[in-house]
């Protein structure tokens, strides 16, 4: 299945320019812009392509329900249930606790719509787990998935400037929804 979807990947256009921590075993990836469904496809067809099969991500409940719930677990979905407050912090840091390898990909906007301030939820669970951050750009202006360097945490008030800066300039399925230089803090 690997090979098939990797070569959708290819064969659709997409490439990427960077790669992922290969020596490390546990981080975060923030993907963004967030900005439609499609973002989806793009992430599952780039994880093939670039052998990250151990990379998971979180998704809304409702998907993971019958009758086709099943699929987003097969593909690395973990579900989260948005209606009620939880500790997701804890929770998310307790996965890497336990696993000796895990790859969590997450979008730091939270939804596909336009909004106001990255959340920050991300950047708390890297720092309370002690693994580092790893940004993710689609850019479907010239179809290319974009890898940063993976950084640990200092301060939220230095981080969150470094990952804006990283994602601007990328230009998301729906330009309009993604992120703005305003967009943070």
């Amino acid at each position: 299945m690997r090979k098939i979807l990797s070569w959708l990947f290819t064969a659709t256009g997409w490439k990427v320019k960077g790669d992922f921590p290969r020596e490390l075993n546990k981080y975060i990836v923030i993907v963004a812009p967030h900005t439609s469904n499609w973002d989806f496809l793009v992430g599952i067809l780039g994880r093939a392509h670039l052998r990250m099969s151990h990379a998971k991500y979180l998704g809304k409940d409702s998907l993971f329900k019958p009758p086709f719930g099943w699929i987003f677990y097969a593909l690395g979905g973990y579900p989260v249930d948005r209606s009620r407050h939880n500790n997701m912090v804890d929770s998310a840091a307790q996965i890497f606790e336990d696993l000796d390898r895990f790859v969590l990909a997450l979008a730091p906007e939270g939804t596909r719509g336009k909004v106001e301030r990255l959340k920050t939820g991300f950047w708390y669970i890297a720092q309370k787990a002690k693994v580092p951050i790893v940004m993710c750009g689609f850019d479907y202006a010239t179809k290319t998935i974009k890898l940063a360097e993976p950084i640990y945490t200092s301060t939220i008030e230095e981080d969150m400037p470094r990952f804006l800066e990283f994602f601007r300039g990328i230009k998301g399925k729906v330009p309009e929804n993604g992120i703005t230089e305003s967009t943070g803090q």
